[in-house]
């Protein structure tokens, strides 16, 4: 990164002592924000009432540093004299009395004063009390433009930034210099671990006044080599055939050669437009290796398809046509021994895309409905929040249907009251008759559907009698649901028990009627497209494996729901790919546990918009197809494909002892395929020792993919470990037919499925027909 191309650049302002590192720290991260009112605000800082309980409501100071991004707040706890947080951790900040904490401590008159800050991960969000509803707005909004900024910094300039903050802390006593000892732990903090011999040369070679410290040009020279990413000039070499420089010709024949896009001249006019940052060359229509580097690391860039994050997909086609992100125990936030139950729970999964989720319904006091998980020690929530909660979140990122997947074990009296709150909070979303006025033969479509929650429960009598004015003899109990009857493991399976159900509550439910499983014929000649069954996992698997074919068939006109097994107390999940294979809709996850399936799930519903909805391959929704994924035959479904993939380099990957300085990371990466069996297969680099900052591998795996449309494609990234487990530094996973190819780089992602600023791969992807 030459000098003269970033005049605002923050590497400029740190190294120029006469502006002083406030302004240097306050313009880094937070440029066009300047003057901004509610910025000063939260500049300023203030006191804040921060809420635990009913007893613990203490005045605190809170502020926003000088690097723009950190949030510092004094502590009483003897160990800590004050505490911050970056804003990179904040999920989302909630105006009013939008938490649980905020509902059970604080009275409904103070809900103007309250706000919530919602961290992303296990960490417990910060409810807060301000002196003025003027008070808390300004606090709010401060927040909310940082978290805007901040996220909408490209990938280039968090990467600069996220060095830049590292330098500032190496420098001890803020002078603007740095000395040998401040370079050595700056190296350590960015995860480079280097001997003494080489930190002393580079040193030297930058310190040009032979003064024994960097400072101005001489931290520019020595950052300059630090971020030189070799492999990048290679590439940007090799086409940049005009003076040195890439003419927009050169460019478009990057594109076509090596990203294998079928673009135009306009195209990459609009790559020089919009990612160079030297106005000479933007003039020329050329693009410098910064401005290369700035498109390689932009969401063009990026292995994954810009055109799959919007709703791409035909979404008109019916309901069973779709896998659907699905979520088990959905109100629990830990296990399902003795975790809490929360509001907060049904929240997160929701916005994370998730569209059926699950509600353990059981008697309460006082008349009152609860949600929980029975016959443990899980905390309650009564079940009008949980719908007040659906209601609020159900639709803020996607405007797709949202199902309510019932467990019911309550009285008739208690379910009246479910259907009376139902109706009464969700109001005209809640789905309470057919669309169309006469009896459907098929589901409509989520496009019919956007915007409108569906019950899934049982159902009293057939939905025909909705249309049919003499309304059939109704009976008033049915076979409990499979799951909530399933024994404890290892336990006498329960007798099948009837429950009584409410009237009120079997009428709300139209597309979702659960009915017992008996076999695919006699699902065939005796099930209503409406009606559908709950399978065990392990059920599920046997049947996927069994009569993959049948199965498939059965959810062509029908809808499944899978869940995971009693027996997972710790919340545990199954490998969803099977039952996606099997053309399952329903395949519900413990959402509140991170692991490799979530990742699955993420990276499967990462397309058409992450709006939780993805349209089945033809072959799973067309009868005279006849796919079965453990036994593959020639068919639409068999399109071979060869898939070579070469791992470069790494970019900043996390520390992840931040409490030993000296601990550096050694990272491999491990590329695995999962879809059908025949596709299943995993490789891995050698490991790189003590560097997590550019770690380079050069390793090149080649995959044969025979079923593209199932197939998902998962990087994760170790420190390798020689004595205990490798220990995880980040993942991103991401099917098969969304990857570009050429030249890209891949974000990482942390367990619980947050980006990790400005860490990341580069790999070269080329797909080829076998």
């Amino acid at each position: 990164m030459s000098g003269n191309q970033h005049p605002d650049s923050e590497t400029q302002e740190f190294t120029n002592p006469e502006k002083g590192m406030k302004v240097a720290q306050k313009n880094g991260n937070l440029r066009g924000l300047e003057g901004d009112m509610d910025l000063q605000h939260l500049v300023a800082g203030g006191e804040l009432i921060k809420v635990k309980s009913n007893s613990w409501q203490k005045k605190r100071f809170f502020q926003l540093q000088d690097d723009g991004k950190t949030i510092w707040h004094e502590s009483r706890k003897s160990l800590k004299k004050n505490d911050t947080f970056s804003i990179d951790d904040v999920e989302s900040v909630r105006h009013g009395r939008q938490s649980e904490g905020l509902q059970k401590y604080t009275d409904s008159s103070l809900e103007d004063l309250c706000f919530s800050i919602i961290f992303k991960g296990k960490r417990k969000n910060l409810d807060l009390v301000a002196d003025s509803p003027e008070d808390a707005k300004q606090w709010v909004k401060g927040l909310q433009k940082v978290m805007t900024n901040m996220q909408n910094l490209s990938a280039q300039q968090k990467s600069e930034h996220w060095i830049i903050s590292c330098m500032r802390k190496a420098d001890k006593n803020g002078d603007n210099m740095m000395t040998l000892k401040e370079i050595k732990h700056f190296l350590r903090d960015i995860n480079i671990q280097v001997d003494d011999m080489y930190a002393a040369k580079l040193f030297e070679e930058c310190d040009t006044s032979r003064s024994g410290t960097l400072e101005g040009e001489e931290i520019k020279q020595f950052y300059d080599l630090l971020t030189a990413r070799e492999e990048i000039e290679v590439i940007y070499g090799n086409y940049a055939r005009t003076n040195g420089q890439m003419s927009s010709n050169d460019l478009l024949d990057f594109l076509q050669k090596e990203q294998r896009e079928a673009v135009s001249l306009d195209y990459a006019l609009m790559l020089i437009e919009k990612y160079e940052p030297d106005s000479t060359a933007k003039q020329r229509k050329h693009m410098t290796r910064d401005g290369f580097l700035r498109y390689l690391t932009s969401v063009e860039g990026s292995i994954f398809n810009p055109a799959h994050r919007e709703v791409y997909q035909d979404m008109s086609q019916p309901l069973n046509h779709y896998f659907i992100s699905s979520s088990h125990n959905t109100y629990l936030m830990e296990d399902q021994l003795k975790g809490p139950s929360s509001t907060e729970a049904y929240i997160r999964a929701l916005t994370k895309g998730c569209r059926c989720v699950e509600l353990d319904i059981w008697d309460g006091p006082n008349g009152e409905p609860l949600i929980y998980h029975g016959h443990t020690l899980t905390s309650k929530v009564l079940f009008k929040d949980v719908i007040k909660a659906i209601r609020d979140y159900a639709f803020k990122t996607s405007e797709y249907p949202v199902i309510l997947s019932l467990e019911n074990h309550c009285c008739v009296e208690q379910q009246k009251v479910m259907a009376r709150h139902m109706t009464s909070i969700l109001g005209s979303a809640l789905l309470t008759k057919p669309l169309g006025s006469k009896m459907p033969s098929t589901f409509p479509g989520p496009e019919e559907l956007k915007g409108r929650i569906l019950v899934k429960g049982k159902r009293l009598n057939k939905l025909d009698v909705v249309f049919n004015n003499n309304s059939e003899v109704e009976l008033d109990s049915v076979s409990e649901e499979d799951e909530a009857a399933e024994a404890k493991e290892g336990e006498q399976k329960a007798k099948k028990s009837k429950i009584k159900l409410a009237k009120e509550l079997s009428d709300l439910v139209i597309y979702c009627k659960s009915v017992h499983f008996s076999g695919f014929e006699q699902s065939r000649e005796k099930q209503a497209f409406y009606e559908m069954a709950s399978f065990k996992e392990a059920k599920a698997k046997t049947l996927a494996e069994t009569s993959g074919m049948a199965f498939v068939h059965h959810n062509m006109d029908k809808l499944s729901r899978i869940y995971p097994a009693g027996s997972r107390t710790d919340s545990s999940n199954y490998n969803p790919v099977q039952m996606w294979n099997a053309g399952c809709q329903i395949v519900a996850l413990n959402f509140q546990t991170p692991s490799k399936e979530m990742d699955l799930n993420q990276g499967r519903f990462l397309p058409n918009g992450k709006c939780g909805y993805i349209l089945k391959p033809e072959f799973m929704r067309i009868p005279d197809f006849k796919f079965d994924a453990s036994n593959l035959t020639n068919g639409r479904w068999l399109r071979k494909k060869s898939l070579h993939i070469m791992v470069i380099s790494g970019q900043q990957l996390p520390k992840l002892n931040k409490d030993k300085p000296s601990s550096i990371v050694d990272p491999f990466v491990r590329v695995s395929i999962y879809g059908v069996q025949a596709d299943k297969a995993s490789a891995q680099t050698a490991r790189i020792n003590n560097n997590g900052f550019n770690p380079m591998w050069n390793k090149t795996f080649v995959f044969v993919i025979n079923v593209p449309e199932l197939a998902m494609v998962r990087f994760v990234v170790e420190d390798y470990d020689s004595s205990s487990a490798n220990d995880f530094i980040g993942q991103y996973t991401l099917p098969f037919t969304s990857m570009q190819n050429g030249y890209r780089h891949i974000p990482l992602l942390t367990q619980s499925g947050d980006v990790i600023p400005s860490a990341g791969l580069f790999v070269h992807i080329m797909v080829l027909d076998e």
